[in-house]
C-alpha cells in the first residue's frame, strides 16, 4: 500500500524513537540514545524482538535492576541538560513496579525518562496472565496505574493506530521544559505484537524546536522596580540554570549589579565557586555565609528552583521583614510560589533582560563589603572542618581530598543520605558540570546508576559516584553494567556500618539509638556486634580495580591510581566517625509530642520554640 509501512506496535515505537530530534539555539541533536530493557513474558517478544530487528542507531544496553536503569537514564538527562534520554522498557509485573520509584525521581527533578512497560493481555483471553494483579471492580486496572501519579502524561495503547496520537503526545511532554518528567506508555503484551498500516511518514525524522520563551514585559520592569529598591538583595540559583545554559548570563547579572548568589543542591555550580558573589550552598545544608546573609535580605530572586523546605529552611530561612521574592522559571507553577513576581521565562533571556533592566543599579558598598567577608570567614570555617585533626579520615575531609583531586573535566555524583548535607556546604564548584546531586527525591541507590547515566552522556569526563555503605547495598549492581558498556566509573565507597545519616536525626531528636546500625541481634533489639560485609571483594566480583583508603594520603594516592585505570574502580573508605557536620539552619522533623523519654520531650519544647519562626510568605 502506498506511502504504508505495516510493522508490530512495538516496532513502530523503535522507530519513531529512532526518528525523534530536539532543536536549541538552532543546534539539532538526537533525543533517544538508547533503550535500556529487562526482558520478560512481558515485553521479550513485542519490544524484546523489535529492538533486536531493528537496524537504525537506537542501541539496547542491559541493565541490572530495573529501578538503575531509570535511575541512569535520567541522570544522562541531567547531564544532557534535559535535551537527551534513554527510553526505558520492562516486563508487566515487579519489572515494571521496580520502574515507579525512578519514575517518581524523574518527574520531582523535572527530568525527561520515556517507561515502557509492559503490560496485561489488551484481549483478555488469557487472564489472569502471570504476574496480573486483578481487582473485583475493573478489569482495565494493573500494576502499571501505580504510574499514573508519578508521571507527567500517562497512557495505555489497547489498538496499535493509538500510538499515532500517544507518541507525538509523549514527545511533547518529554521536550517541553515546563512540563517534562516521566512519560509512561503501558503496552499490553498481545498488542505489541499485533501490526497495522502505519503512514510511512510518521518514521521520518522530526525535529522538536524547543523555544526560549522570554518573560512578560510588565512583569520584568515590576521586577526590576523591586530591585532597585533593594538595599540587601539575594539570588538563589538552582538546577533551571544549568537546564537552560544560563551559566554566563548568571555571571554577567552578578558582575553588573553585584548581587550575591546562593546556590541549591540541583544549581551547585551555576555561579563558581571563586566568583566574589557566590556565596555557596543555602539553606538547611547550606554555609554559614549563604545562610546569615539570606535571614536578612529584603528581596530574593530565585532562579530555576522549586524551593524545597531543604532550601527554605522550612519555611525559617528569610527573616526579614516584608522580604520579597521574585521568581524566574519556565514552569508557572514554580514561579508562584511564596507570592513571587513570577517572571515566567527562560532563565537565559530573563536573566540578560534584567540585567538590562538593572542598568546602572549597584547594591551598597557596605553591603558588598558584608559579602566579602562572609566569603572570607566561611573559607576559614570550611578549612578547619576539613582537616581531622587526630589523623583518623572524616566524610568532610574525604569531600575536601576527592574535591582537590578531581581536576577540571570530573564529575562527583551523589544523591541520599550523610553525604548530600556535607558536600553541599564543602564542595567548591569549578565548573558547572562537576557536581551533580539527586536531592529532589533523595533516593538512597541513586548514586552508581545515575554516575553511569552521566559517563553514558559525557564520557569524555572523569565520573565519581560517592556513596553509602547504606545506599550501596540498595543498589550496586549497574556497577557491572559500567564494566559490560565499559564506561568507567570510579565508586567512592564510605562504610560508616549503616544508615548513620538518620541515626544522627534520631539521637539529635531525642531519639535513642535503635534500628539504624548494621548490627546483628541480640536479646530483642539490633544491638550486637558490627556486621562484616566486605565490600571489596563484593566490588571485585563486578570487575572493578579495587582500592583501600584509612587515611587522607591513601585517598589522595587511590583516587590519583585510579585515574589511571582504563576501568571501573571503587575505592573502600572505613569511617569511624558518622556524625554529620552541623547546620545553620532548621529543618521541620516533628518530635514526638507524647513521651516517656526525657530528651524527647526536651527536644519537643526546643522544636515548638524553632516553628514560631515559620514564615507564610505571601
Amino acid at each position: 500500500m502506498a506511502g504504508k509501512v505495516r510493522v508490530t506496535l512495538a516496532q513502530a515505537i523503535v522507530r519513531y524513537l529512532d526518528a525523534q530530534r530536539v532543536s536549541r539555539d538552532g543546534q539539532v541533536q538526537r533525543f533517544f540514545h538508547g533503550v535500556f530493557g529487562i526482558f520478560g513474558h512481558g515485553n521479550l517478544t513485542g519490544l524484546g524482538q523489535a529492538l533486536e530487528e531493528h537496524e537504525g542507531a537506537l542501541p539496547f544496553l542491559q541493565p541490572k535492576n530495573e529501578q538503575g536503569m531509570v535511575h541512569a537514564a535520567i541522570a544522562f538527562a541531567k547531564a544532557r541538560r534535559r535535551l537527551g534520554t534513554f527510553a526505558c522498557t520492562s516486563s508487566v509485573g515487579p519489572g515494571a513496579t521496580n520502574m515507579v520509584t525512578g519514575a517518581a525521581t524523574a518527574t520531582i527533578n523535572r527530568l525527561p525518562v520515556l517507561l515502557l512497560p509492559g503490560d496485561i493481555f489488551a484481549n483478555r483471553a488469557p487472564q489472569p496472565v502471570l504476574q496480573q494483579l486483578e481487582s473485583p471492580h475493573s478489569m482495565d486496572m494493573s500494576v502499571n496505574d501505580c504510574f499514573r501519579p508519578v508521571s507527567r502524561y500517562w497512557d495505555r495503547i489497547q489498538r496499535p493506530e493509538q500510538s499515532l496520537y500517544a507518541l507525538p503526545e509523549a514527545m511533547r511532554v518529554l521536550a517541553d521544559p515546563a512540563e517534562t518528567g516521566a512519560v509512561t506508555l503501558c503496552l499490553p503484551q498481545d498488542v505489541q505484537a499485533e501490526a497495522f498500516d502505519f503512514p510511512a511518514h510518521f518514521f521520518e525524522e522530526r525535529i522538536h524546536v524547543i523555544e526560549r520563551r522570554p518573560c512578560a514585559r510588565e512583569r520584568l520592569e515590576e521586577a526590576a522596580a523591586i530591585l532597585r529598591r533593594a538595599k540587601r538583595p539575594l539570588c538563589i540559583a538552582g538546577g533551571g540554570v544549568h537546564y537552560a545554559e544560563a551559566e554566563e548570563a548568571l555571571r554577567r547579572f552578578a558582575d553588573a549589579t553585584g548581587i550575591p548568589v546562593a546556590v541549591t543542591q540541583a544549581g551547585m555550580g551555576a555561579l563558581p565557586d571563586a566568583h566574589r558573589a557566590c556565596l555557596g550552598a543555602v539553606g538547611v545544608t547550606g554555609t554559614s555565609a549563604a545562610n546569615r546573609i539570606a535571614r536578612e535580605a529584603d528581596v530574593i530572586l530565585v532562579v530555576g528552583t522549586r524551593l524545597s523546605d531543604f532550601t527554605t529552611a522550612s519555611k525559617t530561612q528569610f527573616q526579614a521583614e516584608g522580604v520579597r521574592f521574585i521568581a524566574l522559571n519556565v514552569n508557572a507553577f514554580d514561579a508562584a510560589k511564596h507570592g513571587a513576581v513570577p517572571l515566567v521565562g527562560d532563565a537565559r533571556l530573563g536573566l540578560d533582560e534584567l540585567t538590562r533592566a538593572l542598568e546602572g543599579y549597584r547594591v551598597p558598598p557596605t553591603y558588598e563589603a558584608e559579602i566579602a567577608a562572609s566569603r572570607e570567614e566561611w573559607a576559614r570555617t570550611r578549612d578547619e572542618l576539613t582537616r581531622s585533626p587526630d589523623g583518623r579520615l572524616t566524610q568532610a575531609e574525604v569531600i575536601r581530598v576527592i574535591n582537590d583531586e578531581a581536576g577540571p573535566g570530573a564529575t562527583i555524583v551523589h544523591a541520599a543520605g550523610g553525604i548530600p548535607g556535607d558536600i553541599h556546604k564543602l564542595w567548591r564548584a569549578k565548573e558547572p558540570d562537576d557536581y551533580h546531586s539527586e536531592y529532589g527525591y533523595s533516593c538512597m541507590g541513586y548514586e552508581i546508576a545515575g554516575a553511569l547515566g552521566v559517563k553514558l552522556a559525557r564520557p569524555e569526563r572523569e565520573v565519581y559516584a560517592l556513596v553509602g555503605d547504606g545506599s550501596y547495598l540498595m543498589l550496586s549492581q549497574e556497577l557491572l553494567t559500567s564494566v559490560q558498556e565499559g564506561a568507567k566509573l570510579t565508586v567512592v565507597l564510605l562504610d560508616n556500618h549503616g544508615y548513620q545519616c538518620i541515626h544522627n536525626l534520631q539521637r539529635g531528636s531525642g531519639g535513642r539509638s535503635f534500628g539504624n546500625e548494621f548490627r546483628a541481634r541480640r536479646g530483642g533489639r539490633l544491638e550486637g556486634e558490627v556486621l562484616a560485609v566486605d565490600y571489596v571483594k563484593n566490588a571485585e566480583s563486578l570487575g572493578a580495580r579495587t582500592f583501600t583508603a584509612t587515611t587522607a594520603g591513601e585517598l589522595s594516592r587511590a583516587l590519583r591510581e585510579a585515574r589511571a585505570v582504563p576501568s571501573s574502580c571503587l575505592i573502600y573508605v572505613p569511617l569511624e566517625s558518622s556524625a554529620g557536620l552541623p547546620s545553620t539552619s532548621w529543618w521541620d522533623v516533628p518530635i514526638s509530642e507524647v513521651s516517656t523519654v526525657p530528651s524527647v520531650r526536651e527536644k519537643r519544647a526546643a522544636y515548638e520554640a524553632a516553628r514560631k519562626k515559620q514564615r507564610f510568605h505571601y
